[in-house]
């Protein structure tokens, strides 16, 4: 210690003067602002919150919004069109399901209360329906009770149209959607179908002229020429399901030969004597001289009304140069044609001669003999 400082000392016994000052010295410092030499806290956690506060009420106001907002806003507009495919089995639910996803209504509980309004439940009927943008909930279940030919392309197919008739049917029904190339080129191998349709086996690799089954048939603007053949196949399996091809197969005749003859039946006989026809023609096939003698067969293949030059030049659909059945069907035939072939009259007849009628009818006569024949025609 230097020798000009004084030592200064401290009494370990404080009066109360001491006592004062240092009790206002402590108020002092109590009082006294330190915040400038505080550590700063950071802003990082506020900002945070705020931030997810605002996320929060972001998403609340979406929902509220969206509650509050017009379904119908976001339904097909008018103008466009959806497919809706029903089900096997599917309820008025699940068939509402469908009709929102493909934005035809805006709630499924509104189209289960007018099903259950209509009291329709058990009425509505599978299958592909077209819709359009802006149909209301009351015509969606006026078509499911009408069925699928109440919408998109309602396609007709008389009995014995040949395969080009059915093309052209299809380009005009479908409003050139799907092309008469486009069809003729899907139905011009029965080979391609085989496999998932048994009955083309004899077919080969002739077109399905003949399998093409004559029926009305609902088109949508998804479907195909490839789509709208197996439409027509499938019916041909479902009607031909149940026919007895005994009687032919004892005549050594394929499917396709039974398809091939009824084809000729189609062309040359009338709804009542369908049968009677058929007889005609297996009794040929069985005589000594196994023509068929159709004038039909040739007409096909010339494409009109054929002449008698024409029906015994030597082509390949005159069934009077030509031996047994044409080489391929002539048209396509309903299935009384095909029971008719599977089911014939049993009879002698040989030859039938028609004429019209003075109602616009045709009258049939039959003959076992050409000089019975020769008599029909001259009477």
């Amino acid at each position: 210690m230097g020798p000009n400082r004084r030592k200064i000392t401290y009494s370990s016994h404080p009066n109360r003067a001491a006592r004062a000052a240092h009790a206002r010295g402590d108020r002092e410092f109590r009082t006294y602002d330190t915040s400038y030499i505080r550590p700063k806290k950071s802003k990082a956690p506020a900002i945070a919150a705020l931030v997810l506060a605002l996320v929060v009420i972001a998403v609340v106001v979406f929902f509220v919004f969206r509650s509050c907002a017009d379904p119908a806003a976001d339904l097909l507009p008018e103008g466009e069109q959806a497919v809706v495919v029903v089900e096997q089995g599917e309820s008025a639910s699940d068939i509402a399901d469908s009709l929102v996803e493909s934005r035809l209504i805006a709630r499924s509980s509104d189209f289960v209360d007018i099903v259950k309004k209509q009291d329709a439940s058990s009425a509505l009927i599978p299958g592909t329906y077209v819709f359009h943008g802006g149909v209301t909930g009351e015509e969606i279940v006026k078509a499911l009770v009408t069925g699928p030919a109440s919408t998109g392309f309602t396609l007709t197919i008389p009995e014995g149209y040949k395969r080009t008739d059915i093309a052209a049917a299809v380009e005009q029904t479908t409003e050139g959607l799907i092309t008469a190339d486009q069809f003729l080129e899907a139905s011009s191998n029965a080979s391609v179908y085989a496999a998932d349709y048994s009955f083309l086996e004899s077919a080969g690799s002739n077109s399905l002229e003949g399998f093409l089954f004559p029926k009305t048939y609902t088109v949508t603007t998804v479907d195909d020429a490839t789509t709208v053949v197996r439409m027509m196949l499938d019916q041909f399996k479902t009607e031909t399901a149940s026919l007895d091809l005994s009687y032919p197969q004892s005549r050594n005749m394929s499917l396709y030969d039974v398809v091939k003859l009824a084809s000729v039946v189609e062309k040359e006989a009338a709804a009542d004597n369908r049968a009677t026809v058929a007889s005609v023609f297996y009794n040929r096939l069985a005589s000594d001289r196994p023509y068929l003698e159709s004038d039909a067969t040739t007409a096909y293949e010339v494409g009109h009304d054929p002449t008698a030059e024409e029906v015994h030049a030597n082509t390949p659909y005159s069934t009077y140069t030509n031996a047994g059945l044409p080489p391929t069907p002539i048209c396509c035939p309903s299935i009384e044609c095909l029971q008719a072939v599977c089911s014939p009259e049993q009879t002698n007849y040989l030859f039938f001669y028609f004429t019209q009628n003075s109602s616009g009818g045709m009258d049939y006569h039959f003959s076992e003999t050409y000089e019975q024949h020769q008599d029909a025609i001259a009477s």
